[in-house]
């Protein structure tokens, strides 16, 4: 038997491809892409402008499915969040963020991620897999078509558009994943899809400086860099890929970026950890960190979770954090929380991963360790004679 192929997981280019093996001419890729992501249908009978030939040879090789929802909360605050599943006991985790005048969605990539930064819950889950195109744009697609449907929206280009801006801030590495990602990044930016524009779509990465290169090539959208740190040091132990690209080459990344990129700017994602990361000191650091790249800093109130061992700084430390930013020229703005009752707030993705990188199981034999040779077990320490 032929496997059947899931609609989602084409591309514009892609979709043309594949009407041309039914021997179909390309304008039927548009009436399907418009029928799946504009009307967010999935059987083919409803796609009636499509002749009866094609939509039965679509129904015998083809079909239309989203990651399935396994819960859906709604905060306080309006935000809303699903937890999919995406097979083999793996679930991954979209929030949709309502403000006045726009919706952001902010979907993942992967199954768990295995960058691993010390203060994210996600990386503590651990890494599975890369997520397919499907179930990357799936997110989009459901989340779009559910918003519709609880406030009485009618599918269509005429229907009000709920999701006007799509962050990859959920669970995983967008650029560890990059085919899929920048396939699903095409479908959003198609007229005969969602029409998003590239101001409009954020990437967010850890800094992983080759595939930073190669987005602005292939797909430039607006950039985002999780930073966290102003020096190396501090880096390295906050977010271990900064030991394979560190600060001076993801900066010129950052620069060449900025020739291709849809805003004149970067945003550098800060979050603000008690002790660790907040002095004026760090501060001043940064500010001669980014002084030749154009950016605006996001500072992010840590959200605890006990595996991190750290806390969140307070309020009046990352006001005082965000003067020194400004007093020196750099846009800053602090983040306000969202969703925290519902553990939807950035940082706390983690979803349910079956997890190949055995994150949990090492860390605690480390904790073990520790308890048996000391709290600086497994840190470089200075010794003195």
């Amino acid at each position: 038997m032929t496997a059947l192929t899931n609609l989602l997981d084409l591309d514009p280019a892609q979709l043309i491809a594949y009407c041309n093996e039914l021997g179909e001419k390309p304008f039927r890729a548009k009436q399907l892409q418009r029928w799946i992501h504009q009307f967010g249908a999935s059987n083919f009978e409803d796609m009636t402008d499509l002749a009866k030939s094609l939509r039965e040879k679509l129904s015998g090789r083809a079909y239309v499915a989203a990651p399935a929802i396994i819960s859906d909360h709604t905060s306080t605050d309006g935000t809303r969040k699903w937890l999919l599943d995406v097979g083999q006991g793996n679930a991954v985790e979209a929030v949709f963020i309502p403000e006045e005048r726009r919706g952001t969605l902010c979907i993942s990539t992967q199954a768990g991620c295995a960058v691993n930064c010390r203060f994210c819950s996600t990386g503590k889950q651990g890494f599975n897999r890369n997520l397919s195109v499907g179930e990357i744009i799936g997110q989009l697609w459901m989340a779009e078509f559910e918003l519709r449907k609880s406030k009485g929206v009618e599918p269509g280009p005429k229907g009000e558009r709920q999701i006007t801006n799509v962050v990859m801030m959920g669970m995983g590495e967008p650029l560890l994943n990059f085919e899929p990602t920048v396939t699903a990044l095409r479908l959003m930016l198609d007229d005969n899809a969602y029409g998003l524009s590239r101001r409009r779509v954020t990437l967010s990465t850890s800094g992983v400086v080759p595939m930073i290169d190669k987005l602005s090539q292939e797909c430039p959208v607006a950039l985002a860099v999780s930073l966290h740190a102003s020096n190396d040091a501090l880096r390295d132990s906050l977010i271990p890929l900064n030991k394979k690209h560190p600060l001076n080459e993801l900066m010129a990344a950052c620069k060449r970026y900025l020739e291709f990129a849809p805003r004149d700017f970067v945003t550098f994602e800060y979050c603000m950890l008690d002790g660790v990361n907040d002095t004026d000191q760090h501060a001043k650091e940064l500010v001669q960190l980014v002084k030749n790249v154009p950016c605006k800093f996001n500072l992010i109130p840590f959200n605890p979770f006990p595996e991190s061992g750290l806390t969140r700084s307070a309020n009046p430390r990352i006001k005082a954090f965000a003067q020194v930013l400004m007093d020196a020229g750099v846009v800053t703005t602090i983040r306000k929380t969202r969703g925290d009752d519902i553990d939807a707030a950035c940082g706390q993705l983690a979803g349910e991963v079956q997890d190949r990188t055995k994150v949990q199981e090492r860390m605690k034999k480390m904790d073990e360790y520790k308890r048996k040779f000391g709290e600086n077990f497994g840190k470089i320490v200075e010794v003195t004679r």
